[in-house]
């Protein structure tokens, strides 16, 4: 394990190509911008702990994920980690304790899920398309799910599990280009069998996915066109009836990233493009924006994605930009349920 981070002030060190070209598949320009009608009484989120610094190799850190494992461990990736660096740690909320999970030569993971079904750790690989799987300590890595699903090569971005242990993944292919160019799709892959399955397609780059409190339909940023879909699924979960835009995000020059639902049904819309997350209920009205200390937020551009924990409302937030990367806590509107892992 390793002590908490002190929070040094950085300045941006240069970045890669191969590393702008990745981080733009989970994340987008950096600019302010809000929604929120009386940002008086929006809460302000508190620092938990510093996760990871900026690479060398990389000029950046980009915290994602994140989910609770079995023991209540809050595990996060890191999208831009080089290899040697973990890519997969966990955050001990009450020590704040961090521990590296897992690491290896090439994945770029974007997302992790725990598996209803067997407690593994699934983690979403956009660089080759794969999504693996390992222990909730890190060992026995496999490859779950690999190739191209109906032709196509698949950038798989975020992940939710329905309640069998069937996977729904965003394909986030296209999400360099222009929106009219909607390229991106929604895969449903079989949890025993592995078999992938496309539910909806020409999305303009779909990022978060979420199921509803009630396993219903799935909530999808379409990080291209800046607004959050709904789509309802049949009894079997594997056809969507019908679709519909739901939430329209005016961020500016800031974008749509992953999300996550809590009892009541609210969709907690985590943002590049500003440290912030903006909560909607179900029939869409914005809530709150939950936002870092004003001192923080000049050091910090997105903040990507949020995870509640089971039956509380401890909420988290993974927080990134020039200073590091970060876990902030806040108060969530109600409880956590399974679908309150970042998606």
């Amino acid at each position: 394990m390793q002590p908490p981070f002190h929070r040094p002030r950085r300045t941006a060190t240069p970045r890669t190509l191969t590393a702008l070209a990745l981080v733009g598949a989970v994340a987008g320009c950096s600019t302010t911008a809000s929604t929120s009608t009386d940002q008086a009484k929006d809460p302000t989120a508190e620092l938990l702990v510093q996760v990871t610094s900026v690479h060398e190799a990389t000029g950046m850190t980009l915290l994602e994920g994140p989910t609770f494992d079995a023991d209540g461990g809050l595990v996060v990736v890191d999208v831009t980690a080089p290899p040697g660096e973990p890519k997969v740690l966990r955050v001990d909320t009450g020590s704040q304790e961090v521990e590296p999970v897992f690491t290896n030569e090439t994945s770029a993971y974007t997302s992790a899920q725990s598996s209803p079904s067997d407690g593994r750790l699934y983690l979403t690989d956009f660089v080759s398309g794969e999504i693996d799987s390992i222990t909730p300590e890190g060992d026995d890595h496999t490859t779950f799910f690999s190739g191209d699903v109906d032709g196509t090569p698949m950038k798989p971005d975020d992940l939710a599990f329905d309640e069998a242990g069937n996977m729904y993944v965003s394909d986030t292919t296209g999400h360099a280009g222009p929106a009219w160019e909607a390229r991106g799709r929604i895969v449903r892959i079989d949890g025993k069998t592995a078999e992938a399955t496309v539910l909806a397609e020409n999305l303009p780059a779909p990022n978060g996915i979420s199921f509803s409190e009630d396993f219903a339909g799935l909530w999808v940023s379409q990080y291209a066109a800046n607004r959050v879909d709904y789509l309802a699924l049949d009894e079997h979960g594997t056809g969507v009836e019908t679709s519909h835009a739901a939430v329209h995000f005016d961020g500016g020059t800031s974008q749509v990233d992953s999300n996550a639902v809590d009892a009541a049904g609210n969709v907690y819309q985590a943002v590049h493009g500003q440290p912030a997350i903006f909560v909607y209920s179900s029939t869409g009205e914005h809530l709150t924006t939950i936002s870092v200390p004003s001192d923080d937020a000049e050091g910090l551009d997105s903040a990507t994605n949020v995870a509640i924990a089971q039956g509380t409302t401890d909420a988290y937030m993974t927080v990134s930009g020039n200073d590091g990367g970060f876990v902030y806590t806040f108060d969530a509107l109600d409880e956590g349920i399974r679908q309150s892992n970042g998606g």
